[in-house]
């Protein structure tokens, strides 16, 4: 279907006869070159040179060789089914863990939305970690795909929260010692971890779309991904935009793109968002970035934020569990659940002034 002539496409004449000029004759010839090298090439911008390759990418799947095929259908029944065998990516925050229903699902758009410093990149630097959990330990053994648009990443951070699954991985072979424990621990090992991480840094929206365009084809040559991560998706759109329009047709068709790639390649898409304030007649309120019709975009929305020095994490959007909020705490080994004094130790808080009881010999 990519041979086609560039004659029969769904373009302009004069984007045509651009590509024509530049020497291209085919829609798979097309297709083989990336955007920035494209907008080059044929004297386009890159925005231009990205919405064409979209166009005969879409247009060549519409019009390959399925057309005779229908839609397959599915009972009930049987999606119950393929979501249950298709397993979560866990936190290691047990509480959050629970609220979500077992973890951050597959096959679904997740949205972590929050201030700054209260713990997005954390979060998504730890799903990273976890997502390749070996599967004898109730892991995916999946790798991870990290889409950083503002320059949180941190490899150091990273290595700290790799270590520490390690270690807890140790102490659970010591156990409960089992031959598959011990083979696994053979490769999960920090070198490994790291390399089945694969960064990728967009400056700006054009990049971070042609980023996403491409993303199918990385995925097909790494089928053990199971996890697209995107820290921050706001960021690239917030600014330079007098087109208000433009950028929501943008994010509208990026977020069609994400739930298709969640589900062809059976793995979760996590995005972290910023707040911005929403101005009311009488009172302003912090809400999630990009508009109402964005808060469409994801399945599962948790927003992460402070309350009396405590950070809580409030699942807001989910089509199966209900909404409530949890604690939780970084630490050095990473995401974690917070840790609650000893019943005696906080009454003893609690009443600083109040002697301990002494026995009577």
């Amino acid at each position: 279907m990519e041979q086609r002539e560039l004659g029969s496409l769904p373009l302009p004449p004069s984007l045509r006869a651009k590509l024509v000029a530049a020497g291209f004759q085919t829609a798979q010839e097309v297709l083989d070159v990336r955007p920035c090298e494209l907008s080059k090439e044929i004297g386009v911008s890159k925005q231009e040179a990205l919405e064409i390759l979209q166009a005969i990418k879409g247009d060549c799947r519409g019009n390959g060789g399925s057309s005779g095929n229908t839609v397959r259908k599915y009972t009930a029944l049987e999606l119950l089914e393929e979501e249950h065998g298709q397993g979560f990516i866990v936190t290691f925050c047990s509480a959050l863990d629970d609220v979500l229903g077992g973890g951050v699902p597959l096959t679904k758009i997740t949205e972590i939305c929050g201030a700054p410093g209260v713990g997005k990149t954390q979060l998504c630097m730890q799903l990273a970690v976890d997502v390749q959990f070996p599967e004898c330990f109730g892991g995916l053994a999946g790798e991870a795909v990290f889409i950083d648009t503002e320059g949180s990443f941190m490899v150091d951070r990273v290595v700290e929260m790799a270590s520490a699954c390690v270690q807890h991985c140790k102490l659970i072979a010591e156990v409960r010692p089992e031959e598959d424990h011990q083979a696994a621990l053979e490769t999960f090992i920090l070198d490994n971890i790291l390399s089945h991480i694969y960064f990728f840094r967009c400056h700006d929206y054009v990049e971070l779309l042609a980023q996403v365009h491409l993303l199918p084809d990385f995925l097909s040559e790494h089928s053990k991904v199971r996890l697209v991560v995107i820290d921050g998706i706001a960021f690239p759109f917030r600014h330079d935009f007098e087109d208000l329009s433009l950028r929501t047709r943008l994010l509208n068709g990026l977020a069609q793109q994400l739930i298709t790639i969640a589900n062809d390649h059976t793995l979760a898409v996590v995005l972290t968002n910023q707040m911005t304030t929403r101005i009311g007649q009488s009172h302003s309120s912090l809400v999630p970035a990009l508009g109402e019709s964005w808060g469409h975009a994801a399945t599962i929305r948790i927003i992460l934020h402070w309350e009396n020095k405590q950070r809580l994490a409030t699942l807001y959007k989910s089509p199966s569990q209900k909404e409530s909020a949890v604690p939780y705490c970084v630490t050095p080994q990473g995401f974690r659940d917070i840790q609650r004094p000893p019943p005696d130790l906080a009454e003893n808080k609690t009443n600083p002034r109040k002697r301990p009881r002494v026995e009577e010999q």
